[in-house]
């Protein structure tokens, strides 16, 4: 009688404790599972519709981020968080973004500038370089930009890239003839010389109007690109040509 009697209390214990957890523990559980609600999928859709679609799930629409591209329409939902698919709670906020149309820059001057302050330059509006050209130029020092397209002031989409030219300095083995006229015979030598050119014959002209000795003409014109160096022959101003004689000690002078 005993047994029986323990067994009776055993199994009102058991079936007490069960009852609790089934009440305090898995129908709870089983009510907030069977509560959540798969999210739809509303990328491709305008914001106006994802936010109808998803109010009617029961769910909040926020457009969280903006994307600037050409691929979208503007105001298509491109991406959303949680993704779609998921079982959320009724009530969760959904993070949308939207495409924008891409926004268009004026493009800086970067000319005269070295190729990196003309990329930062250029990255400060959004704008790259995709197509680096290297051109020899006397006048430019090397690594600096000397030409640009589009050129600065125009409009570009934000992560476009422009054409760019920079200097690769003077060519090897160039002899870019000066311009002489004007000077006088002596600074003439001494920047052909500087140039690592020389002197050739000088003729004689007179000209009561001039200080003697000033360049009137050069046998090579001014700006000319020579593969090698080579003698210039000019013709200077003088008072009184009864002064070449003078000149005569000079065997690189001649009348």
């Amino acid at each position: 009688m005993k047994t029986v009697y323990r067994y009776s209390i055993t199994m009102i214990i058991v079936s007490a404790i069960g009852l609790l957890l089934l009440d305090k523990i898995v129908m709870p559980l089983y009510v907030r599972e069977d509560a959540g609600r798969f999210l739809p999928a509303v990328t491709g859709m305008s914001f106006e519709e994802a936010k109808l679609t998803l109010e009617l799930e029961g769910f909040v629409a926020r457009r969280s981020d903006i994307k600037y591209t050409s691929a979208y329409s503007v105001g298509t939902v491109i991406d959303q968080y949680p993704d779609a698919m998921r079982k959320v709670k009724p009530g969760r906020t959904v993070h949308l973004t939207t495409a924008e149309r891409e926004r268009m820059v004026m493009i800086p001057d970067i000319i005269g500038k070295s190729i990196r302050s003309g990329r930062l330059k250029l990255s400060e509006v959004g704008l790259t370089v995709d197509s680096l050209i290297s051109e020899f130029d006397v006048d430019i020092p090397m690594d600096v930009i000397r030409w640009q397209y589009p050129r600065a002031g125009d409009f570009l989409r934000r992560g476009s890239g422009l054409t760019v030219i920079i200097s690769k300095g003077k060519p090897p083995d160039f002899y870019q003839v000066p311009q002489l006229f004007g000077l006088s015979l002596v600074k003439a030598e001494q920047l052909l010389t500087k140039l690592q050119l020389s002197l050739g014959s000088i003729t004689y002209r007179q000209n009561e109007d001039l200080v003697p000795y000033t360049i009137l003409e050069q046998s090579i014109v001014a700006g000319t690109v020579l593969g090698k160096p080579l003698p210039i022959d000019v013709t200077v101003s003088i008072l009184d040509l009864n002064d070449v004689y003078n000149q005569l000690s000079d065997p690189k002078r001649k009348r």
